[in-house]
């Protein structure tokens, strides 16, 4: 295994956690260059709801999307043994991070359904469900991550 995230001696990490990894501060980084993006255009006085967002949202998405591959696959390329590799207790900390992630999808799904109920503006609604995909995959990895570090209690 790769020493790659660790300094200790004889510490290593699990080709999932390095996806962890990358998963957490890819979505970390997508969603605060979308943020930078629409505040920028806001900042001459405009209102967010009247800010153009879908082209910065679906960018820094498509971004996310494909920073994220070439990272997992210049991991796997770089230690090609561990790629394949996963064992009982992977499945399950990948399981738990998961379940925990999707809490905020669902609070996303919720309060976008509440906005659209409230007729609220269609930025709103958008920025709810991307919000939403964000933290579920930022609280997963973290989990995740937690879990790898610190061990975890198997149900």
């Amino acid at each position: 295994m790769s020493k790659l995230f660790y300094t200790g001696v004889g510490a290593d990490v699990a080709f999932q956690e390095k996806r962890a990894w990358i998963m957490g501060v890819v979505a970390i980084a997508g969603y605060a260059v979308y943020l930078a993006v629409v505040l920028a255009r806001s900042g001459g006085g405009v209102p967010l709801a009247e800010v153009a967002y879908i082209a910065p949202l679906l960018w820094t998405v498509g971004g996310a999307i494909a920073v994220s591959i070439a990272l997992n696959i210049a991991v796997a390329i770089a230690s090609p043994g561990e790629a394949d590799a996963k064992d009982e207790r992977d499945k399950e900390i990948a399981r738990l991070g998961d379940y925990t992630g999707q809490s905020f999808l669902v609070i996303g799904a919720v309060a976008a359904l509440a906005l659209a109920m409230a007729e609220a503006d269609y930025f709103w609604i958008s920025n709810a469900i991307y919000l939403g995909f964000a933290l579920s995959a930022v609280l997963g990895s973290a989990v995740k991550l937690a879990a790898y570090r610190r061990g975890f209690q198997s149900w």
